[in-house]
């Protein structure tokens, strides 16, 4: 493999930060960093990996929480989410109080990402979906060589994400999965917000929401 990927579940939404790391040049991307700064940072060293940037599916605080102060303590740029995210990051302070969440301040990320950009880390190349339903500016990563995706809260194993919150769609997070994301082809793992890894194949199949009726 190109790459090497660590889980490192983090805050109490038990949220999945992950690593990337590019075996080629040691360099490597955080993903979605809620909390949890210790845990994160010693599985960076654990993987051995230099991060050059943190990326971010999308803005809800369990996602992004750590991501401004881990960019001023770094040095590192953050890309991610799209634009359509900015209130979210804009009233991060306030969501965190009334969540309870320990508090981070307002930010303003580096590079908006939009659909069909690109996102380098170490020799590696990510392209971007736009997938929005779960929040308007939410961004699916997908390393298509590796046949892996980081896809936050679109898809789960067996669930997909809640449209219940501020601008959340649900006919929209439907599509983005039906026609964004089972496309990308069966054999793809993804990296889910929280819980298990799963296949876009076996989600196809199974999953109760999004299951393409010709398996029912």
């Amino acid at each position: 493999m190109s790459i090497k990927v660590a889980i490192v579940p983090v805050t109490a939404y038990q949220q999945n930060c992950s690593l990337l790391k590019c075996e080629e040049t040691g360099r490597g991307a955080l993903f979605d960093p809620g909390g949890d700064r210790e845990r994160i940072l010693a599985a960076v060293e654990q993987l051995g990996v230099e991060l050059e940037k943190i990326i971010l599916t999308h803005a809800h605080m369990d996602h992004c929480a750590l991501a401004g102060e881990l960019r001023e303590e770094l040095g590192l740029p953050i890309e991610g989410p799209g634009r359509g995210d900015d209130f979210w990051l804009e009233k991060l302070p306030e969501w965190c109080q009334m969540a309870g969440f320990p508090r981070a301040e307002a930010f303003e990320p580096d590079r908006w990402l939009e659909d069909g950009d690109r996102v380098t880390v170490g020799a590696q190349a990510l392209e971007v979906l736009h997938c929005p339903g779960h929040t308007p500016g939410h961004m699916v990563l997908f390393h298509r060589g590796e046949r892996l995706a980081w896809v936050g809260d679109v898809l789960f194993q067996g669930s997909i994400g809640r449209t219940d919150f501020p601008r959340g769609n649900h006919d929209e997070l439907i599509a983005s999965i039906r026609n964004k994301l089972f496309p990308l082809g069966d054999d793809v793992t993804f990296i889910p917000g929280h819980g298990p890894t799963s296949t876009l194949g076996h989600e196809r199949q199974s999953n109760p929401f999004v299951a393409d009726p010709r398996y029912g």
